[in-house]
């Protein structure tokens, strides 16, 4: 618009008169004008940028894993010996370096469980072959808490013993009977 030529006079508007009229600063103008003259910069990430690129980096580690007397390590010792060596970066950044490329310390092995003792059935064909233990706890008048444990025999579902004792502890022996 301030490039128009007015009719009446034949003159350009100018940039100050069409500003003022609209009422808007001609430091927006001006930064319209720029944008739009200068190319748009490349997409990259966002923030501050890092003094090493990520092969950089990744070099630098596997530096420090070689020369470690340890046969593995983690993500948190390589980058404290980075930080000791003068390389300034983020724990979160060596995790996902060397998770990448596979420099991790191994995991703990899970263990193998082999196959059950039984397959989930507790009773059987004849008896005494396989017993159960329980134990509770029960509330008596005279002497306070006790602990009742019993015994049952899984094929005929019988009690076969039977024990009483004030403290409920794995030192708790029973007691014979005199015969």
């Amino acid at each position: 618009m301030s490039a128009q030529l007015s009719p009446s006079s034949g003159k350009r508007y100018g940039l100050a008169l069409v500003t003022t009229t609209w009422r808007m600063p001609r430091a927006t103008v001006y930064r319209h004008r720029a944008r739009r003259r200068s190319p748009l910069p490349p997409a990259a990430r966002r923030g501050p940028k890092t003094a090493l690129t990520d092969a950089a980096l990744l070099e630098a580690l596997r530096g420090v894993l070689a020369t470690s007397p340890f046969l593995g390590e983690g993500h948190r010792k390589a980058w404290a010996r980075l930080r000791a060596r003068g390389v300034r970066t983020s724990k979160a950044r060596c995790l996902r370096l060397m998770r990448e490329a596979g420099l991790l310390a191994p995991g703990r092995a899970r263990r193998v469980l082999g196959p059950r003792n039984h397959d989930g059935t507790i009773i059987t064909e004849a008896p005494d072959v396989m017993w159960g233990t329980d134990a509770t706890c029960t509330q008596t008048v005279l002497e306070g808490q006790a602990t009742v444990f019993i015994a049952v025999d899984h094929a005929t579902s019988e009690c076969i013993g039977l024990h009483a004792a004030k403290v409920g502890t794995r030192f708790v022996t029973p007691r014979r009977s005199p015969s």
